[in-house]
Parts: C-alpha cells; sequence; structure tokens
C-alpha cells in the first residue's frame, strides 16, 4: 500500500479514462478517493503536488474547464478521481445542469470511498461550496476539508483561517491547511490518502487490482 517509516507514499499514478454524464465508469477497485472544489481552487495542482507528477491533472487559466471525471489510478491498487469544479459564473445555465447530474450520479452511485473537499483559505466559504458539503452530508461520504493556497496568508494564522473556514462551512472545525508551493499539508494529506485506502483494502480482501 506504499506506506513507509515516514509516511504514505504515491509510487506511481496513471491516468485511467474520463467520464462523462453517460459515460461507464471503470472496473472498481478496492478504494475510489475524490478531489472536490470550486474552480480555481487549486486542484490539479494539488493532485499533481500529491503524485509528484506536474503534468498529471491539467492547470488551466480558465476556471471551470474541467467538465469530466477524471480517474487516476493510485500505486495500481485505488483511485484518485478528479471531479469537476464548480461556481464557474462564466458557464451557460445548461453547463452548470449538467455538471449538477454529473455530479449527482456519481455521489448516489456507491463507488465512492472518501471524498477530499477543498476550500480557499483565504475566504469563506461560497453558496456553491455550502452546496457542494451539503451533498456530500446527504450521500453519506466520508470527507477530509482541506485549505488551499496557504501560502497565501501568514504561517501563524494558517491553522485558525484552516479551522474557521471549516467551521463557516456547516463543518466540524477542522481542515487541512495546504499550498503546493511550499508542499505544507502534502505528507498530511497523503497520510489521510494511505489511511483510507488500507482500510477499504482490508475490506475488500483480497484486494481487486488494475494492470497498467
Amino acid at each position: 500500500m506504499g506506506v513507509l517509516m515516514d509516511g504514505f507514499t504515491i509510487k506511481s499514478a496513471r491516468f485511467i479514462t474520463s467520464v462523462g454524464l453517460d459515460g461507464e465508469y471503470p472496473k472498481k477497485l478496492s478504494a475510489e478517493i475524490a478531489v472536490v472544489g470550486k474552480s480555481n481552487v487549486g486542484k490539479s495542482s494539488l493532485i499533481n503536488t500529491l503524485c509528484n507528477n506536474y503534468k498529471l491533472a491539467r492547470i488551466s487559466q480558465t476556471p471551470g474547464k474541467t467538465r469530466l471525471i477524471n480517474f487516476f489510478a493510485i500505486n495500481s491498487e485505488f483511485y484518485l478521481v478528479d471531479l469537476p469544479g464548480y461556481g464557474f459564473a462564466k458557464a451557460p445555465k445548461t453547463e452548470q445542469a449538467k455538471w449538477g447530474a454529473l455530479m449527482e450520479a456519481y455521489l448516489s452511485s456507491g463507488r465512492l470511498t472518501h471524498i477530499i473537499m477543498l476550500i480557499d483559505i483565504r475566504h469563506a466559504p461560497t453558496a456553491e461550496d455550502k452546496q457542494m458539503f451539503g451533498w456530500i452530508v446527504y450521500y453519506g461520504v466520508p470527507f477530509t476539508l482541506v485549505a488551499t493556497k496557504a501560502d497565501k496568508i501568514a504561517v501563524s494564522k494558517r491553522k485558525q483561517a484552516a479551522n474557521a473556514a471549516a467551521k463557516a462551512l456547516g463543518a466540524p472545525p477542522f481542515a487541512i491547511p495546504f499550498s503546493s508551493e511550499t508542499r505544507q499539508g502534502k505528507q498530511q494529506l497523503l497520510d489521510v490518502i494511505g489511511a483510507v485506502a488500507a482500510d477499504a483494502a482490508r475490506a475488500d480482501s483480497p484486494a481487486l487490482e488494475i494492470k497498467v
């Protein structure tokens, strides 16, 4: 499961497929851990940082560029899933409706083991953030909150700001401060992912494996 003395590590991360509203999900693995957040919150940067591959998830200057669910096989054992961003004001109403249908279909699919929700450490959660969190709670998906762009505020204020953002979201007042620039929070979040994947693998013995 990629666990070393100093914590969980991602040894390999391979893109498997992109799935749209009418698409077919890939074959299940032992765990499926998704990452979600509003457009431009730093989702692609976080995924690339965790995986030590800065070309894995595309980083676009245009918020809301990703419209598909992207599956990555991690250590050939479980999926890390990049969910499309939300809150893209310039998108047509029809596009926003498709996003909602895509997300609800996936959240209700029963595939999801855990979800990592990103919030901007510098700002209060938006109405779209609160709606997304409401969906996570409604579908009963275990979650971890991560407060991105931590390098944009003083070190002494990061923990308090992250926890305050989580509380404002309506969640328990705890979030992991994260920065793709300084790598703050990287190992802490990797260890969460590793623990979730290990628990799922034990519950799904013998673990399913994908050949990539």
